[in-house]
This record gives C-alpha cells, structure tokens and sequence, in this order.
C-alpha cells in the first residue's frame, strides 16, 4: 500500500494546492478535508503515515488533532501549518509531539523537505518495530 499523507485545513484552495504540488512532486496518496473528525476517522480505520494540519480551524484546532493522533499511535509524524504562528503555538506544538510547524506562506520546496524528513522518521520507527 502507498505511503499516505492527510492534510486538514479549512481552506479548500490550500488544500487543492497541497494536494497538487505533492501529486506532482511525489509518489505518496493524498488525501484532504476541511474536517478533522473525517481525518480522525480515516486514521482509525485505514492508518495515515503523516498528517499535516492547519493550526486554527473552526471544528477542532490543530493541536487537539494532534493529541488524538498521537493517542492512536505516537510514531505518525504530525505537522503543523499555520497563518497565526506565535512563539507560545510553535512551543505547544512541539511539547505535544509536533514533528515539525510551518508558517503560511511557505515555499513549495520547505513543504517537501518536511514531508521526506517526516517519512524518514517514520520509516526508521516501522524499522525498529
């Protein structure tokens, strides 16, 4: 089965765009929501190997997505994205298993870079399991 990415974000246009840069750029499947509890739900039953997601939306914020992935399994690399970046965001983010957190507007090529290092992370987890 491919590697699969979900990306959660209220901003259906970010996501098309998300979606067709990776499509382009790389092998894994894409899948995309404006709601977290469908992500969630997916996770649940077909497991995702990254999530990125934004920081601030309406249904369910970023970093309570986060905790309830990581209460699925801690090993799936889960980034943060967001237009609102704060010190205090980025801190919880982290303190809360974050692989990583990226600013809007981001590069093409930043997205890209953290999405090979989260895999790398998470091959080198499935290996020692």
């Amino acid at each position: 089965m491919p590697e699969t990415i979900v990306i959660i974000d209220d901003e259906p246009d970010l996501l098309d765009l998300l979606k067709l840069i990776l499509t382009e750029k790389t092998d894994y499947t894409i899948l995309t929501t404006t709601d977290p509890k469908q992500a969630l739900d997916w996770h649940r039953e077909h497991h995702a190997d990254v999530f990125i997601s934004d920081l601030r939306m309406p249904q369910m914020e970023g970093i309570e997505l986060l905790k309830l992935v990581k209460d699925l399994d801690p090993d799936t690399p889960f980034i943060i994205m967001t237009a609102f970046g704060t010190i205090e965001s980025a801190v919880e983010a982290m303190r809360q298993g974050a692989f990583d957190y990226i600013t809007k507007p981001f590069r093409k090529e930043q997205i890209l870079m953290t999405i090979n290092k989260a895999f790398n992370q998470r091959r080198k987890s499935q290996a020692r399991a």
